[in-house]
């Protein structure tokens, strides 16, 4: 199987501590973000690589698991600069979905869930902006997690919006998730357990019915591990202006981080990308100081939600992930749609992850559980027990 999962360029290979550790014997794959000790770090654009030095020190997210024993396989295809969540690369083509291989895989860390879904590694290194791990989870018929924001560092990774990046993960089983976060977030004491579920209500009215009908029996399931369960409006009608502002305030960043290089070189861009660029570059630092107040309130919003111990229950994406030959149009309807429910945790920080669950047709989808800033472990380990077969569950 051609996955088209990992890039061309140059081969990428670090043996992981031999003296073992909590991830001895796996081997994992990372984004084109991250760099590695001399070696080019390309961001999904040619352009990008020609004019960038060789990287003078590995990421520590990479170190961390090179020190917990895993080993380094290759760097992973990435939509350009990581700016956006379908998984087109004019330069470099479109990974696999090996899950269904006439759809997207999803984006930006679409190399990544790929060669996790096509077995190509145990789990691989990606990023979350605005949605770039948890959509091709949920597209790939995988395992996915944004952390909260902050408690991996980003350092030595090629940036997109430093409010909202984050380092994520991928896993094809919920118990290597959990593992591999305990090494990612430095985690060594008991999580604690959640005692309190939110439905999303307001989510699942957005969806497209097939997405409903498919995350139904998760809901079920999640409910029956909690005493108290509410169904929520997460936030109804402002969940439109919470896109907007995201667009906003990320697309600001964006341009902070990249507009120099941009303008300098002009590199060539897919169209949807550049297209993302252009709008970013037209956002004043008034646009970016009237959006604050709404990004502050869907944190406020958020924090009155989930208290200590709540987990939030909401699909991960609102519609199937789209044919591979859907038109630009398509493309940017179903990212905008998307945006609705990834900028929740996006905004906010929050951790989230997305669990495989199930088809609707003959496409993946996924359903998501959000947590407090710094409910990572709670989250990890819930997940780990809600997937776990019923005889383990009574063994936590």
């Amino acid at each position: 199987m051609n996955l088209n999962a990992y890039t061309r360029y140059e081969r990428v290979y670090v043996q992981g501590n031999p003296e073992g550790g909590p991830l001895r014997g796996l081997v994992f794959a990372a984004k084109d973000l991250f760099d590695v000790a001399g070696k080019r770090t390309g961001a999904g654009n040619p352009t990008w690589l020609q004019t960038h030095n060789l990287a003078t020190a590995t990421a520590p997210a990479i170190e961390k698991l090179l020190h917990a024993g895993a080993t380094l396989s290759g760097k992973t295809q990435t939509i350009e600069l990581a700016f956006g969540i379908s998984g087109h690369n004019i330069h470099y083509g479109m990974p696999l979905n090996p899950a269904a291989p006439d759809r997207v895989p999803g984006g930006s860390s679409s190399g990544s869930a790929s060669a996790v879904a096509g077995r190509a590694c145990d789990f691989a290194l990606g990023t979350d902006t605005g949605g770039s791990v948890r959509i091709p989870a949920s597209y790939c018929g995988i395992f996915g997690m944004r952390p909260t924001h902050g408690r991996i560092s980003t350092e030595g990774v090629v940036p997109l919006a430093p409010s909202y990046d984050t380092v994520g993960w991928f896993a094809r089983e919920a118990e290597l998730l959990e593992r591999v976060g305990r090494a990612l977030l430095d985690e060594t004491d008991p999580p604690p357990e959640p005692n309190r579920l939110l439905i999303a209500s307001d989510a699942q009215r957005l969806c497209d019915p097939e997405v409903t009908q498919a995350v139904l029996p998760w809901i079920g399931r999640a409910r029956s591990f909690f005493e108290y369960v509410y169904d929520v409006e997460v936030g109804g009608a402002a969940l439109a202006d919470w896109t907007a502002c995201y667009r906003v305030l990320s697309g600001r960043e964006a341009w902070a981080a990249h507009g120099e290089w941009i303008d300098s070189v002009k590199p060539k861009f897919g169209a949807d990308v550049a297209a993302r660029f252009a709008y970013a570059k037209t956002v004043t630092e008034a646009d970016f100081a009237k959006a604050l107040p709404m990004r502050e309130a869907a944190i406020k919003r958020l924090d009155e939600l989930l208290l200590p111990g709540t987990i939030l229950c909401m699909p991960t994406a609102p519609v199937p992930p789209p044919l591979r030959d859907a038109d630009d149009a398509t493309l940017e309807r179903v990212r905008m749609r998307t945006f609705q429910f990834t900028c929740i945790a996006g905004l906010c920080g929050l951790p989230q992850i997305s669990v495989p669950a199930g088809f609707a047709g003959d496409a993946p989808v996924g359903i998501s559980f959000i947590g407090a800033r710094g409910s990572d472990a709670m989250l990890l380990n819930f997940v780990r027990i809600l997937t776990s077969p019923v005889e383990e569950q009574s063994n936590g």
